[in-house]
């Protein structure tokens, strides 16, 4: 009957206490029953209550004794204590008490009560609370199992007030918020009152009392699924990494931890642990063989760090690559993560279809994987990587994009050094940038935990060290002979200054053409490289001051550039043979035009040759529709009467203009725009030959020949035609003709609007864009009506899930340009009713 007598006792005194803090008004019956409160939160040997009432009030009667104080926060009574006693009897009830019942209460007030001097005392009791360790004291009830036997919704409810507090009292309290509550000092001190609960877990276990860290487990899952990881992992990891490298104790509750975060948080918990520990080795002393006991730790580490996401930096590869190679009993999932990696790296749908980004992250965890494999398992798998090496090197290099070509090349290379293929090993010409130097580099094994050397340097320090010896040696190539040697061979008369020949040319025996037809006759029938070097250099020039001759061999000279090859290997080639072919078509534009277009989808031709006839009509296209700039000579003439303006001094005009210059000079301005002089309006020369350059483009594109498919396997030149048809509708702004050249195009284009290169894609999206910008709004809405809202789903389907960005980005552009252009013609009728 014991019990039931302290338990009635109980009761009855917090009943009493309650009624005088009710009713009495006096600090004098105030504070004895706050402290008969307190007395039941006493644990030393003058504790006047026993073990048991104890025990009954902070079961049955504590909670209820906050929220009585909570409430009659604003009570006379209280305001008649000093500081000393507020802080002592009223504070301290929640400052002494079971820590998790003192935390709800103090949410649950400061979510009730309006802005006022009672919200800011129950907000300084809350900081207090978290500065005097009582979260620390909270995760520790739990680790020992002494907390009640709460329900899993309480539970839930506690865990919620801890990992969100910083978000609740910022909805609350607004522009009073606490710098304490605020994420980048709360997280943080959230992590050490962990620790110090981890630590008194290690510590417990070696004096044999049995602890569980299930809590703690659940804080740190859902702390990071909130997307804290960051945060509170920036501070626990460092600390867990030194712990368990020599304390065997600190592995297994470390391991522990890891394999109670419920399994819905695994994947946040171990991708920010991923990216906070310094190494391998740490990442295996923290959480050890937990890939191999818990299915989701697999899926995260072995699948969705390698394959699914590709926004993390190599050192993350490292990372965890190195630790499932780092034991013997996870090396089998090395070999497993190597076969997915391999076959979604040769995957030529994946080649495709997948962000460049993402390919070339798989390709480093490729590299990694094969760097990581011992003699005896490369020998095991030797077949399967030879098979997918030749078939992923075809599908990169069959790819339009130059990274992803150049990305199968270094790729190709690496594989074949590291499997040894005989004696000859790949080697291909590419321009080598940070990117090829990068996957170069991820042959050469790093340690555990040490640093990468960045660009290939060594420490600061040694960079210090070796950077200032370096650079005197670039500036002084040898030692320097002193004007006061005795044995210097250098005399007096020696100082002199030598001349300057170092832009100095060598004479050529031969000498420029000086007419077209010589340089047209040189290019065709000579043999001599010096020769044809300079007649190709002089061409451009040749055609443009010679028009009249150019026209009548434009055709032919045309087709002499067109077949010509680089034999001599003549530096600037291409520049100077496309230069000349422009400088043709803007002379001579209609036949040249003509000829450019039919030859584009005949046979024999080979990509690089239909490319440069796309460029040069893009070249020439750009050129006509600019103004021409000409300087005109000033015209002289021989008599000198004229030359000289009559009357100087009674010139109205001279007089002014002085008077002007005078004034310009003595006036002081903080700003001074230069007056330009209107442009002068000149006729757009490419508006009436549009048509030529258009047109016939799109005359054969859907007839495959013998050395031709353009819409078979040739998808760069697809990708280049689309593009040079978009840069010449967009040219072809304000021309009578760009609504029919408008409609055309989209007709072309819509049939390949999902092709699976994305550089045809890209084109594409240019086209359209260009469309949208030439064709003025009303045509727009007279003649493609019917496809726009067909186009505008279209485009926003690829604005959402386009692989590549940069299609994604034209997208975008094209939504806009097409919204602003309907906005604006749709508003223009309202605006012409209203005036009338």
């Amino acid at each position: 009957m014991e019990p039931v007598n302290s338990n009635t006792e109980v009761r009855l005194t917090v009943a009493q206490c309650f009624r005088t803090l009710t009713t009495c008004t006096d600090s004098k019956d105030v504070i004895p029953a706050l402290q008969t409160l307190h007395s039941y939160l006493d644990e030393g040997p003058e504790s006047t209550t026993t073990s048991v009432q104890r025990a009954e009030f902070r079961r049955a009667h504590y909670t209820r004794t906050l929220q009585f104080l909570v409430s009659n926060i604003q009570a006379d009574w209280l305001h008649s204590l000093t500081a000393a006693q507020r802080t002592e009897l009223w504070d301290g009830l929640f400052l002494r008490g079971p820590p998790e019942q003192a935390l709800l209460v103090l949410m649950e007030g400061i979510g009730r009560l309006r802005p006022s001097t009672n919200l800011d005392h129950l907000v300084s009791v809350t900081e207090r609370y978290l500065q005097c360790g009582r979260l620390a004291d909270l995760l520790w009830s739990y680790c020992l199992m002494a907390a009640p036997c709460d329900s899993p919704q309480l539970r839930e409810t506690l865990l919620g007030r801890i990992v969100v507090l910083p978000d609740l009292t910022a909805n609350r309290l607004h522009l009073n918020n606490k710098p304490l509550f605020l994420p980048q000092q709360y997280y943080p001190l959230l992590a050490r009152e962990m620790l110090t609960v981890l630590e008194r877990t290690c510590q417990a276990l070696k004096d044999g009392t049995d602890c569980s860290v299930t809590f703690v487990a659940q804080t740190l899952g859902k702390v990071c699924v909130h997307g804290h990881s960051d945060l509170v992992l920036a501070v626990i990891a460092p600390r867990l990494s030194a712990c368990t490298r020599s304390d065997m104790v600190w592995r297994r509750v470390c391991w522990k931890l890891l394999e109670n975060v419920p399994q819905r948080w695994m994947e946040s918990v171990l991708t920010g642990l991923v990216q906070a520990v310094t190494g391998f080795d740490a990442l295996g002393q923290i959480i050890g063989n937990l890939v191999l006991t818990n299915k989701q730790a697999q899926f995260v580490i072995t699948h969705k760090l390698l394959l699914l996401q590709y926004k993390y930096e190599t050192r993350i590869l490292r990372i965890v690559l190195g630790y499932l190679a780092a034991d013997r009993e996870r090396r089998p999932l090395l070999i497993q993560v190597l076969r997915s990696v391999l076959q979604a790296w040769a995957n030529p749908s994946a080649v495709k279809h997948t962000p460049l980004e993402q390919q070339l992250y798989v390709s480093k965890a490729l590299l990694l994987s094969v760097n990581l494999l011992n003699d005896s398992e490369l020998q095991e798998l030797r077949s399967e990587l030879l098979q997918c090496m030749l078939g992923g090197m075809q599908s990169h290099l069959d790819s339009s994009v130059v990274r992803i070509r150049h990305m199968g090349m270094v790729v190709g290379e690496c594989l074949s050094s590291r499997m040894n293929i005989g004696e000859t090993k790949l080697k291909f010409e590419y321009d080598q940038n940070e990117e090829t130097q990068e996957l170069l580099s991820l042959m050469t094994p790093a340690t555990g935990d040490e640093p990468e050397p960045v660009n290939g340097l060594d420490s600061p320090q040694e960079t210090r060290e070796v950077t200032p010896s370096a650079v005197s040696s670039q500036n002084m190539p040898g030692p320097q002979p002193s004007k006061t040697d005795p044995d210097s061979d250098l005399d007096s008369d020696d100082e002199l200054t030598p001349y300057d020949m170092s832009g100095d040319q060598e004479m050529s025996k031969a000498s420029p053409p000086r007419y077209l037809r010589d340089c047209l006759e040189n290019l065709i029938s000579s043999d001599d490289p010096v020769r044809v070097e300079l007649s190709l250099r002089a061409a451009e020039s040749l055609v443009r001051k010679n028009a009249f001759v150019a026209k009548e061999i434009s055709v032919q000279l045309t087709k002499v550039l067109l077949h010509m090859e680089d034999k001599y290997h003549i530096n600037g080639f291409l520049t100077l043979r496309h230069a000349t072919m422009v400088a043709l078509t803007v002379i001579h534009c209609i036949p040249v035009t003509q000829y450019l277009t039919t030859e584009f989808y005949s046979l024999n031709y080979s990509l690089r040759q239909r490319l440069d006839i796309l460029e040069v009509l893009a070249l020439a296209a750009q050129e006509l529709s600019k103004p021409i700039t000409e300087k005109r000579e000033p015209v002289t003439s021989t008599d000198g009467s004229t030359a000289v303006t009559p009357y100087p001094i009674d010139s109205p005009v001279h007089w002014r203009q002085v008077v002007e210059k005078r004034i310009q000079s003595k006036t002081k301005r903080l700003s001074k725009c230069t007056t330009q002089p209107p442009a002068t309006a000149t006729p757009n020369r490419y508006a009436p030959v549009a048509g030529h350059f258009f047109f016939p483009l799109l005359r054969n594109y859907d007839r495959p020949q013998v050395t031709f498919d353009l819409l078979g396997s040739d998808h760069l030149v697809l990708g280049r035609l689309i593009h040079t048809l978009g840069l010449l509708m967009n040219l072809a702004v304000n021309a009578p003709i760009a609504t029919q050249m408008g409609r055309a195009l989209l007709d072309f284009v819509w049939a390949v609007r999902y092709h699976v290169d994305q550089v045809v894609r890209r084109g594409v999206l240019f086209a359209v864009c260009s469309v949208f910008l030439s064709m003025p709004g009303q045509n727009l809405l007279l003649d493609l009506s019917d496809h726009l809202f067909e186009t505008r789903a279209w485009l926003e389907d690829v604005a959402e899930g386009d692989p590549d960005a940069d299609c994604r980005s034209l997208a975008i552009q094209s939504l806009v340009l097409l919204d602003k252009s309907l906005k604006k013609q749709l508003q223009e009728p309202q605006a012409l009713s209203l005036k009338s």
